[in-house]
């Protein structure tokens, strides 16, 4: 076993500011889901994704799509398209509503939702008179989902999107942020992204009226009386005043985060194309990931697996790619759309320790791993 120290898959970095505004929390007493932090937190979020967002600062990012599916309406009998290959809270607020999940496939320019086959779960749902109430599509890793062409797809048949940017947070597509190029949008400030406030995440819309929904029923769907008065059911989902410090200096440094990542992506390119078995996922034009994890496809499932044990014994910390959601116990019963790309990704890839505080020695020691199985393979 190596005695080197563990090299993590993703682990939080912190900037310089958060402590201060954690430390003027305490200093003004605002320990609370509400406060001045919350309020800058939000603004802030607002005008770095722009396009006229609005921000509700929430406990996670599945809250955000919980009370998505919420505001849109969804319930006990409705079916709603979900992207398969991406975590399962992407699909578990589905459930939570007793509504029903349509998994679509993968397409290979970016990992994402395939937008030929989300017309085609359309159609067959429609055939079967069950039209679904919403799409989740997901900016997978990072790397923004086809936009255009699953908007197109979603007005055409005057179905909702949710954006599931959880991954996403300072990718663009065709220059605009990713969190608010939907109806509604969510990100996620788990300790594992790209910024972090320990727990947290945040709804977004160009709607104020759904940024205000989401507020009330965050924060118990309390009616406007003097005394506690509730007419629908609420949740406790409002993100503290304190971490919303802690995500105020994250945000301050995101675009330096950014960056670290996507140089990351780059020495592991660089250093690892000499070798024909192994593949990265390109940028196509217009798209602009931050790199959320590096990810790199190996030439079969037993390549992978002792790349990853390899690591493993080395104190590196590596990850397959996400199980696709149709192959899930839990979803295995659902509708789906399939053409195999997703299950073929997950077979053969893996993510690489992408942490924006990795440093050279780090990546040198992941890389003589990585190339010691690969020249012995």
């Amino acid at each position: 076993m190596s005695k080197n120290n563990k090299i993590y898959l993703s682990p939080p970095h912190l900037g310089s500011n958060e402590q201060k505004y954690v430390a003027e929390a305490f200093a003004t007493n605002w320990i609370a889901p509400l406060g001045p932090n919350v309020t800058l937190f939000e603004e802030s979020l607002s005008s770095y994704v722009g396009n006229d967002a609005q921000v509700a600062m929430l406990s996670s990012g599945t809250a955000g799509l919980h009370l998505a599916l919420k505001i849109l309406d969804v319930g006990l009998g409705d079916e709603v398209i979900c992207q398969s290959f991406t975590f399962s809270a992407s699909a578990n607020p589905i459930l939570y509503l007793r509504a029903t999940p349509v998994f679509v496939d993968s397409e290979k320019d970016t990992w994402n939702m395939c937008p030929t086959l989300l017309e085609k779960a359309i159609e067959s749902r429609i055939k079967e008179g069950k039209k679904p109430k919403a799409i989740v599509a997901v900016h997978l890793y990072g790397m923004p989902y086809k936009a255009n062409e699953i908007n197109g797809i979603a007005q055409k048949y005057g179905i909702p999107v949710v954006e599931d940017s959880a991954e996403a947070l300072g990718s663009t597509y065709n220059g605009q942020k990713c969190g608010n190029l939907a109806h509604i949008g969510i990100v996620s400030f788990n300790g594992n992204k790209i910024i972090t406030t320990s727990g947290g995440g945040a709804l977004l819309s160009k709607d104020k009226d759904i940024k205000e929904k989401a507020v009330f029923l965050a924060t118990q769907a309390r009616d406007d009386a003097p005394h506690y008065q509730h007419s629908h059911v609420g949740y406790n989902y409002r993100m503290s005043n304190v971490l919303a410090g802690i995500g105020r200096g994250q945000l301050e440094v995101l675009d330096d985060r950014v960056a670290a990542r996507r140089a990351n992506f780059d020495f592991y390119k660089n250093h690892l194309d000499q070798f024909e078995q192994i593949s990265f996922l390109e940028e196509p034009k217009g798209f602009y990931s931050n790199r959320w994890l590096t990810t790199m496809v190996t030439g079969s499932y037993k390549q992978r697996e002792q790349l990853r044990l390899a690591m493993l014994e080395e104190e590196i910390e590596s990850r397959p790619l996400w199980k696709p959601l149709h192959e899930q116990p839990i979803f295995k019963k659902y509708p789906n759309q399939l053409n195999g790309v997703s299950s073929t990704l997950f077979e053969k890839g893996l993510c690489l320790p992408s942490g924006s505080s990795l440093t050279d020695d780090d990546r040198s020691r992941i890389l003589e791993v990585i190339v010691n199985v690969l020249k012995n393979d």
